[in-house]
């Protein structure tokens, strides 16, 4: 997304979307910093297949998630299937909400595929990291909000996506 607007005004977009969904989705507010991540993690990714050859990963501490997903579903406890459930569905608002951002800013418009559940840390192939957005919580429990553009190869040119248009 860097040949379509500022790496800065793209944090933005990503920062404040975070920010909004997470604290209405799910009653949660986090805010910038650098604590480290804990060892027990999941990840959701997402591919842009129409108007950008990018794709964003949330990587956060699977306790955080949890709670996420607790107050999204006003329980007390979530099996492994609500928080995946709830992870891919949060994360698809969450980048519905870029999109539309990313229309306003650029009038490119953009689609992404079905956000897709890891445990553990997930890194896409074929994509390198442009830039990570760290938060933590009142609860020093953290997440990664990761832009990934296509890797370049060594003369600098990027490699295409599938759609067969170069990172933005």
């Amino acid at each position: 997304m860097n040949t379509v607007m500022t790496k800065e005004a793209l944090e933005q977009i990503l920062d404040q979307a975070l920010q909004d969904v997470t604290e209405q989705t799910a009653g949660v507010r986090l805010h910038q910093g650098s604590l480290p991540l804990g060892e027990d993690l999941c990840t959701v990714h997402i591919t842009f297949d129409k108007g950008f050859g990018t794709s964003l990963t949330l990587c956060a501490d699977t306790s955080l998630l949890a709670r996420m997903a607790c107050n999204s579903f006003h329980e007390d406890v979530v099996t492994q299937e609500d928080l995946e459930e709830f992870c891919k569905e949060y994360f698809n608002v969450l980048c519905g909400k870029i999109t539309g951002a990313m229309y306003r800013a650029t009038k490119i418009p953009a689609h992404f595929g079905q956000p897709v559940f890891y445990r553990g840390r997930y890194e896409p192939e074929d994509q390198e990291v442009q830039f990570i957005l760290t938060y933590s919580d009142e609860h020093s429990e953290g997440a990664q909000f990761i832009h990934h553009v296509p890797c370049t190869r060594g003369d600098g040119e990027a490699v295409l996506n599938r759609t067969g248009q170069k990172g933005v």
